[in-house]
């Protein structure tokens, strides 16, 4: 049986931020901000299990966003947020998980630390929640004057995520469906279960400005270090119909020979990657001998490197790569090859560049016998 299950609440457009784009979606500190929300608790040593809800219209944002994490398959969220917490919780009843988390995905920056208290809370009560009491001296305004001064005598910052005996957070947001609670810790008020108090964390900041954003991405990347490494590789012609760079097919009247693919683009990425990570070479971890690379997409050797560099605690701040040769010509395919990328990378499109360049017709590639490609990644990772 799960014991614990984390929900993700994701399905809301974060009007207030501006733009075109989902908060939850905005790239912070090289990642999309869910991103760091979901990967807090997926890493969590205590949750079994992470499910996303999310908006019917962002379902192939998401999945660009999350690729390489371990999550369950999301669930459509609703019209408000208590609808969506009740559709993620229902979808959990096939698990019938021990404990569930609610968490909003706005708040990137939870820690272990609130985590673990929330749940160890769960021990004794039916419910939990992350708190700071209030330290400032709390006005009530009207017409842009000063109406009165609240008493702030326990009054406290209610924040996420909040924690909760599954059985009984499914039965309070059943019995109050239709309503307009602000939180799931109202819910399980209004179904009359207690709900404790644990310390929240002041680096727990909900994202809803621009403001936000910049205090959470300053709290996200501190005590990361940046890294850069540099990759090169290259590969023959041989017979063949087209050639895969950077994740991008390209009809020509000849193919590359490598193992793989022989995606000389890609290669030399996670190249790259790995260089900053300090883990070796694409051949240690690929191994061309290896007859599961037989042929194999490099796209899988580039979202496994991502892995590997969310698995150290890391982003990636930036890809660069150079492709060198005569033919094919490269440039109509540089916004599709950096598109891709990002994609399998987990990066935002605006942090890959892909460039393009001959050698003169000088040496082996000046002649056509072959592609080259030369890459920079630069990682934030813990100092």
């Amino acid at each position: 049986m799960t014991e614990t299950v984390a929900l993700v609440v994701a399905a809301g457009r974060g009007e207030r931020i501006g733009g075109d784009v989902p908060k939850q979606y905005l790239a912070l500190a090289g990642r999309p901000l869910l991103v760091h929300s979901v990967a807090a608790f997926a890493g969590h040593r205590a949750v079994e299990a992470v499910r996303v809800v999310i908006h019917p219209d962002d379902r192939a944002r998401y999945h660009a966003a999350v690729a390489g994490l371990d999550l369950l398959e999301p669930v459509d969220g609703g019209a408000t947020r208590q609808e969506s917490v009740l559709l993620g919780l229902e979808s959990l009843e096939s698990l019938a998980p021990g404990r569930v988390l609610i968490h909003d995905a706005a708040r990137p920056a939870v820690d272990g630390g609130v985590i673990d208290r929330v749940l160890a809370a769960l021990d004794s009560a039916p419910a939990a929640i992350p708190a700071l009491a209030v330290s400032d001296t709390l006005k009530r305004g009207e017409n842009g004057l000063v109406a009165a001064t609240v008493d702030r005598a326990g009054l406290w910052r209610a924040q996420t995520p909040q924690g909760f005996r599954y059985a009984d957070i499914l039965a309070a947001h059943r019995a109050a469906a239709g309503g307009a609670l602000t939180d799931d810790a109202a819910v399980a008020e209004a179904a009359g279960l207690a709900v404790s108090l644990v310390a929240g964390s002041e680096d727990n900041v909900k994202v809803t400005t621009a403001d936000d954003l910049a205090r959470a991405g300053r709290i996200v990347g501190a005590g990361l270090e940046s890294r850069v490494g540099m990759g090169f590789d290259v590969h023959r012609f041989e017979p063949g119909d087209h050639v895969m760079l950077c994740g991008v097919r390209i009809g020509h009247d000849r193919g590359l020979a490598g193992h793989s693919d022989a995606d000389a683009g890609l290669h030399a990425l996670v190249d790259a990657v790995l260089g900053a990570l300090g883990a070796g070479d694409i051949g240690a971890h690929f191994p061309p001998g290896d007859p599961q690379w037989a042929d194999a997409d490099s796209g899988v050797f580039a979202a496994r490197t991502a892995r590997m560099v969310a698995d150290a605690g890391g982003v990636i701040a930036h890809l660069d790569v150079t492709i060198a040769c005569e033919q094919p010509r490269v440039g109509p395919h540089r916004t599709a090859m950096a598109a891709r990328v990002a994609e399998l990378f987990g990066v935002d499109a605006g942090r890959v560049s892909v460039k393009a360049t001959t050698t003169e017709r000088l040496g082996f590639l000046g002649r056509g016998e072959g592609v080259a490609a030369l890459a920079v990644a630069t990682l934030r990772l813990p100092a």
